[in-house]
């Protein structure tokens, strides 16, 4: 099926089942007052973060292709992206942490369609392009950092969720698009509040992907750099909220050394961060992501891991020692006295590999109805059988056409026939089949002989086990798309006629075609009709002071009125001072 969205370089290499995530963007769906607030925040940005964020950020926004006039369509940043060896794609909204760090690992930035309304112009609780393309995609210019987001996403999708996490991911989702939404109720968003307040208090124990989405917090989003008296800013959270890139500063906010205790402190996304973390440079982001991931199942496997796989209830990977790979969802594991895996078992499709590649005949199809096998040494060997030789095989009794019985340390006891065995390039035994076979442990029956052909995979200890498959297209489908949307938010006819205003002025702006009595003629409508619209009176004001119009005088009268109005009053100071 031809994917819907534009491939190039970057895109291309994307797993088909990370095409489902991606959306097209909605272009003319932007109204004319989106495309000025995009124009009032990236004017601000510029203006402000040139003097606090790290210096990386300015020359990233050329390097990157992105207007300060209108907001990116997709298709141009890509052109500009791949010559810094990335691409960028549409989803919509918060998509699964573990999807949004496969893109990232690669080197795809997913970047919500949203544009923040104007209610939300200096922080927005949701994802959105501004947040997105103004904010992650200038700092990735940067080579350092840029390897080092690409490798948090490599790290990062491997990491096991909880069963609550997936929970929360939609809890969150939800509470951001009705925060962000107009018309929605105040009881919508306070039943969403609370569901994430509860959650956030019966979470259970921190899951490596709530861990992991703290250190992405405290660094992608919402990162410092330097010293810890003077940081700048480089976390995309910060970069593209004009209220937070200011607060951040203050002394009020606490900055904290970087280190991986960030790891345990949790944030709260529909709300500006109390204290921020201060990395001294890049590299020592890459350091702190290494001794984190070296707390992982990923790297650590043993009876933790798999016992994490079974809490997750989704679908994962455990490798063995000889590197046979089993994905699936795991269900039960034994544990032996020395609290070792003794035996590991899946219910449901499941698929072996080596090397991240499914091994021919041992697909899903194949394991319809789940996997089992020991893990361990032979009991009374000292050689495990993945280290025996032909002759050491032969020796013990384990060749084809041989009854055997194989019992190992644990206490596991395998009864069959062998009829063959399954090696890898090196010769090294992953699997040995027998059929006729049983399976025991004490006084259970793991497997029957009626049951068919027993595959036993081969391995003396369980080395890693990882969230996610091993081979990323033995599985039909990975991960789910949320069934809640974003909202398609309807306009009255009245803001219909504002935003058409909107465009007008626009419009006069670029093809330079702006006269006084027009000024005033649009200026007369938003004073009767649109009494509360600040955002356009200063974008009229713009074009009055350079060309020196009178009118600029009454229009700067009006807007120091407007200021009484707290909710809008510093970004019309902010306005003013930007035009001064």
């Amino acid at each position: 099926m031809e994917p819907h969205f534009e491939l190039n370089e970057i895109t291309k290499k994307l797993p088909k089942h990370l095409h489902k995530f991606v959306v097209r963007q909605p272009y003319e769906e932007y109204t004319a007052q989106n495309q000025a607030v995009w124009r009032y925040v990236m004017r601000m940005n510029v203006d402000y973060l040139g003097k606090v964020a790290h210096s990386s950020y300015v020359n990233g926004l050329e390097k990157t292709g992105i207007s300060v006039e209108n907001i990116p369509e997709m298709e141009g940043m890509n052109r500009i992206l791949k010559e810094i060896g990335w691409a960028a794609v549409s989803v919509d909204g918060f998509i699964p942490p573990n999807a949004f760090m496969e893109f990232q690992a690669y080197n795809v930035l997913v970047i919500a369609s949203d544009m923040r309304t104007i209610d939300h112009i200096a922080y927005t609780p949701a994802p959105d392009i501004i947040h997105e393309a103004a904010g992650h995609a200038p700092i990735i210019a940067n080579p350092e950092y840029s390897e080092y987001l690409r490798r948090f996403g490599e790290i990062g999708s491997k990491a096991i969720s909880s069963a609550k996490d997936y929970e929360m991911y939609e809890a969150i989702r939800l509470l951001s698009i009705l925060k962000e939404n107009p018309n929605s109720t105040q009881k919508e968003i306070d039943e969403a509040q609370e569901k994430v307040e509860w959650l956030q208090d019966n979470m259970g124990e921190m899951s490596e992907m709530a861990q992991i989405r703290n250190l992405h917090w405290w660094t992608v989003e919402y990162g410092l750099i330097g010293e810890l008296n003077d940081p700048k800013i480089y976390g995309a959270g910060l970069l593209s909220s004009i209220g937070e890139s200011k607060w951040c500063m203050q002394d009020e906010v606490k900055k904290v050394p970087y280190s991986i205790e960030a790891a345990n402190v949790s944030f709260d996304i529909t709300k500006p961060q109390p204290q921020l973390f201060v990395t001294p440079d890049f590299a020592y982001l890459s350091l702190v992501l290494n001794e984190f991931a070296n707390t992982m199942a990923l790297r650590t496997g043993g009876l933790k891991g798999v016992e994490k796989l079974i809490d997750s209830k989704n679908l994962g990977t455990v490798e063995l020692s000889t590197g046979i790979q089993i994905s699936g969802i795991f269900t039960n594991v034994i544990e032996d006295k020395k609290g070792k895996v003794a035996y590991i078992q899946t219910t449901g499709p499941t698929a072996l590999a080596n090397r991240d590649k499914e091994l021919i005949g041992h697909g899903i199809s194949y394991h319809a109805e789940g996997f089992g096998s020991p893990v361990g040494k032979l009991k009374g060997i000292n050689l495990p059988i993945e280290d025996m030789s032909p002759r050491d095989l032969k020796a013990y009794g384990i060749y084809e056409g041989e009854e055997m019985t194989l019992e190992f340390e644990s206490g596991v006891v395998v009864k069959g026939r062998a009829i063959t065995g399954t090696r890898d390039l090196r010769g090294k035994i992953l699997i040995i089949s027998l059929k006729d076979c049983t399976v025991t442990y004490q006084d259970q029956v793991l497997f029957r002989p009626e049951w068919g052909i027993y595959d036993m995979a081969i391995g003396k200890e369980l080395v890693s086990a990882y969230s996610g498959p091993a081979d990323v297209d033995s599985f039909e489908d990975i991960g789910k798309v949320s069934e809640t949307k974003t909202d398609k938010i309807i306009y009255s006819d009245l803001q219909k006629k504002l935003y058409n205003l909107y465009e007008e002025v626009r419009d006069i702006r670029e093809k330079n075609k702006v006269t006084e009595d027009k000024i005033i003629s649009i200026f007369n409508v938003l004073k009767t009709e649109f009494s509360q619209d600040w955002l356009l009176v200063l974008e009229l004001y713009e074009l009055a002071l350079n060309k020196r119009y009178l009118v600029k005088e009454e229009l700067r009268d009006y807007l120091e009125k407007l200021k009484s109005n707290k909710s809008y009053s510093t970004l019309i100071e902010n306005g003013l001072h930007l035009l001064s």
